[in-house]
């Protein structure tokens, strides 16, 4: 007598490109069941596996690869739900990492541009203020958007980078700099060596790193709501 097959459908959450989908199939397929499927896009799984199998068994497994999981009810209402739960919150960090960006990129970008009131930070006494400033702008976009950090450094954890993880090691790699520019500017306007103060205030990449968060947030936002 061949052993009884169950079949189950899962909702899974955390995943966000195909690196995702592919571990947590890998970390469910370890379990020894007989099919996974995980649909990315409508974040779910269907497992095919034995009664030795419990479904705790299954959403641990997800769970201890760094995502979430939950066995699936109705079929209208988990996906509505999802959506909604999803689309809120994402929508929030986008309106406040853009009222945090816009005021940042008209003070690094504006004197480039010769917008009013942004040539007093080129001059040397304002260096520091200058650089000081995008920090604190973009220091409230990286913990509005840190959803990125803690998914893609536990993913990276977990060896399975993912798209996370490239938007917070890119973020992240930013804003260290900029940091380390700060204290650079600190230190030769210190000795009044202007030039070198001025060589790191054009090379900040505060904005760079503030972009990539509200630019990715404004992506995953709409493909949500598509």
């Amino acid at each position: 007598m061949s052993e009884e097959t169950i079949k189950q459908c899962f909702n899974v959450t955390g995943m966000t490109c195909s690196a995702c989908s592919a571990h947590v199939e890998k970390s469910v397929r370890a379990l020894g069941v007989k099919n996974v499927q995980v649909n990315l896009l409508a974040n779910n799984m269907t497992v095919e596996h034995s009664r030795d199998i419990s479904a705790e068994d299954i959403i641990n497994a997800v769970k201890s690869g760094g995502y979430g999981a939950s066995l699936q009810g109705a079929k209208e209402s988990p996906k509505a739900t999802s959506v909604q739960d999803e689309t809120s919150p994402m929508k929030k960090r986008l309106i406040a990492s853009v009222c945090f960006l816009l005021p940042l990129m008209y003070i690094s970008m504006g004197h480039m541009l010769g917008l009013p009131g942004t040539q007093v930070f080129s001059k040397n006494e304002y260096l520091a203020a200058f650089a000081l400033t995008q920090l604190l702008l973009t220091v409230p976009i990286i913990f509005i958007n840190i959803k990125f950090f803690t998914v893609g450094f536990k993913a990276l954890v977990h060896r399975s980078p993912n798209m996370d993880t490239l938007v917070a090691t890119g973020s992240a790699a930013s804003a260290i700099y900029g940091i380390y520019a700060l204290y650079c500017i600190c230190a030769a306007s210190g000795k009044g060596d202007f030039l070198t103060a001025h060589h790191y205030a054009m090379n900040l990449y505060f904005e760079g790193a503030a972009t990539i968060l509200t630019l990715i947030t404004a992506g995953k936002y709409l493909e949500a709501i598509a």
